[in-house]
């Protein structure tokens, strides 16, 4: 069937040569218009430098393995500083908390068919993360090399994309993809491996499912499908399927997939058809809903998406959503000040300025709505595509890092997609209108090359995780996470006068924080405020009741404190058998303080008994510094004995997540 072209890209094959090239073409005239020697004249040197940029520029552009292999060495380059960096904030989620999954196949079954297993349910980048702990460890070299292997792949998969659906511009597009800076936090943070194989997932899904179908127009000067029975339509609709599926499985911002095949198909074609085009995207929004619920049921039960925080009203998340999808545009039109964490916004509905982000967004769409058949739908596809692939963490769904911001730069990577298309071919296609090509190739450059060095400056933050909390209050002070986990940076340290500063602040921030709390009451606690300790263990308790550590910590402080004003042995033992039964008596810490509980209150025959139990769990590592402390513990009890803790550091385990 012939694919009616849409108006903006009707006289695209005039636009391109043969070869398909997206670069813009410069007048059919010659550098060199007549045999006589030109007199080098200052004028006519620069205007040969102007002319030999643009025709190394379109030589390049006309040779995409040329310019893609380019492309990877300068973006390996920007992301030098961070390649060996270590595992941050919640890495640990995906590694060293989820070893025991990680050692073996019965791990890996695990991670596939237990839903809680995981932090969040991603069981294929938890997969690629079992494959690099059996390769290398904990290296953390080769999980940066992978995630920049995959953004590079990525990169690729775009430019394929972009040139079988006939947009100008591509090799820019791509260029902007591979050297954003919005996109560091996407490449140089480890967990972030979700984004990267997602998106690789996502577009090679697109390609699949557009061979089987023949959504993109290909134009009189390009290349037909080869007409061959294997793979046939039907394998690669198979094929782009399981790829949607795996897509999702490594992160669930792919979800808009099925919107997105419906999207390109009235973009390129003015209608839908019900058969051809709606039909065939049906399983795939099957397994988005389901998926999708899941996801959503997981976020709130699992990850804990719910509580205060996230009692927003359906206007208040109009609002958050409209100034969101602006901040996104600035951000990448403009990537200065990029932050880990941006300050989280105040909403009030009543405040009329407010209320211009959400309305100006909607005008935008109705005014491309409406200037469709002048300017093409191209415009509005783009900007559909990058709202609509948004949608979930514009804040009309609760996600765990709206309790911190309601903007993420990892959030945009996918999204993105979208402006870089439209403002790559917006350009690309002005310049050959006013055949201002020279122009055009040297402002790319240059914005290429500014983007790749704040990429390069930008990247050095995931370097390890006290540069990034640092560069973070830089920029944030009021960034009780960072704050939090820097001061435990700095406690687990050996500084827990400046861990308590950040504690404090921490707290003046978000006084609701119950591990802020446990914190600051173990830093107290070391340097000798045991009143002030034991008062923030309570507050702690109060405030998040199923705290292990906080249970634990208050425990020994009242079995072992040397004011005995502070000790309450009766307490202690109460606190401890808790702690005892939530961990199935398998904790060897949580079994070494109830045995000090036991001394106190004179029961020496259970603390020896729990003592000994605690030494049979430590026997993988014998000479550890909690068996040394525990065969000493024991050697009281023997004698009557209480212990009397004698300035030990208490466990934390008060990483804000």
């Amino acid at each position: 069937m012939q694919l009616r072209r849409d108006p903006d890209v009707r006289s695209q094959s005039q636009r391109l040569p043969s070869h398909a090239s997206d670069a813009p073409q410069q007048p059919a005239t010659s550098i060199v218009s007549n045999t006589r020697p030109i007199k080098r004249t200052e004028s006519s040197t620069g205007s040969s430098a102007h002319e030999s940029l643009a025709a190394w520029s379109r030589h390049i552009t006309q040779r995409p393995w040329v310019l893609f292999a380019l492309l990877s060495i300068a973006t390996v380059l920007c992301y030098c500083p961070c390649l060996n960096g270590e595992f941050v904030w919640d890495d640990d989620a995906w590694t060293f908390h989820i070893e025991k999954l990680l050692r073996d196949f019965s791990g890996l079954r695990a991670i596939w068919t237990n839903l809680t297993a995981l932090q969040q349910y991603y069981p294929l980048t938890a997969t690629t993360f079992w494959i690099d702990y059996h390769l290398w460890g904990f290296w953390t070299l080769p999980y940066h090399i992978e995630n920049l292997f995959l953004h590079l792949v990525a990169v690729l998969l775009f430019w394929k994309l972009l040139r079988r659906l006939e947009v100008p511009g591509a090799w820019l597009a791509c260029a902007l993809l591979a050297l954003h800076p919005i996109m560091v936090e996407s490449v140089g943070w480890i967990t972030e491996r979700k984004n990267v194989l997602s998106l690789v997932l996502f577009l090679a899904a697109l390609l699949f499912y557009g061979r089987s179908t023949n959504y993109w127009v290909l134009g009189p000067n390009s290349s037909t499908e080869n007409k061959r029975e294997w793979p046939s339509p039907l394998h690669l609709y198979a094929c782009a399927l399981l790829l949607f599926i795996g897509a999702y499985l490594a992160k669930a911002t792919t979800f808009c997939l099925p919107a997105v095949l419906l999207l390109i198909c009235w973009w390129k074609r003015g209608r839908l058809r019900v058969l051809a085009d709606i039909v065939p995207t049906l399983p795939f929004f099957g397994i988005a809903l389901g998926l999708g619920a899941l996801t959503s049921w997981l976020e709130r039960a699992h990850v804990g998406a719910s509580g205060p925080d996230w009692n927003l009203s359906f206007f208040e998340r109009c609002l958050i959503a409209g100034r969101a999808l602006w901040f996104y545009i600035g951000k990448l039109l403009w990537p200065t000040d990029l932050c880990f964490i941006y300050p989280r916004w105040q909403i009030d509905v009543h405040a009329a300025l407010q209320w211009l982000w959400p309305v100006l967004a909607v005008v935008v769409v109705l005014v491309l709505w409406g200037a469709r058949k002048s300017i093409g739908r191209g415009p509005l596809t783009a900007v559909l595509f990058f709202a609509g692939s948004l949608f979930p963490l514009l804040g009309f769904m609760n996600g765990y890092f709206m309790r911190y911001s309601f903007v993420s730069d990892h959030w945009t990577y996918l999204p993105s997609l979208g402006l870089l298309a439209l403002t790559s071919a917006s350009v690309t296609l002005l310049s050959n209108q006013f055949h201002a090509q020279r122009a055009f190739y040297a402002s790319a450059l240059l914005v290429i090359l500014a983007f790749g060095i704040i990429t390069w400056q930008h990247s050095k933050i995931f370097i390890d995780s006290e540069t990034l909390y640092r560069t973070t209050l830089a920029r944030n002070p009021n960034a009780d996470l960072a704050q939090n986990n820097l001061g435990l940076l700095l406690f687990r340290a050996g500084q827990p006068e400046e861990a308590i500063t950040h504690f404090e602040k921490a707290l003046q921030i978000r006084p609701g924080s119950a591990h802020a709390h446990n914190n600051l009451a173990n830093a107290y606690r070391v340097m000798g405020r045991l009143r002030e300790a034991a008062d923030h263990y309570e507050q702690s308790l109060k405030l998040e009741p199923g705290n292990l550590n906080t249970w634990n910590n208050l425990a020994f402080l009242l079995a072992t404190c040397s004011d005995a004003s502070i000790r309450n042995g009766r307490r202690a033992v109460e606190l401890a058998e808790h702690a005892q039964q939530v961990t199935a008596n398998k904790n060897p810490v949580v079994l070494a303080t109830l045995a000090a509980a036991y001394a106190e209150t004179g029961r020496f025959a259970d603390a020896v008994r729990t003592a000994q139990k605690a030494l049979e769990l430590t026997q993988e590592h014998p000479n550890s510094s909690l068996a040394q402390a525990l065969q000493a513990q024991t050697e009281l009890y023997l004698q009557g004995i209480p212990y009397r803790e004698q300035g030990s550091v208490p466990s934390s385990g008060g990483v804000i997540r």
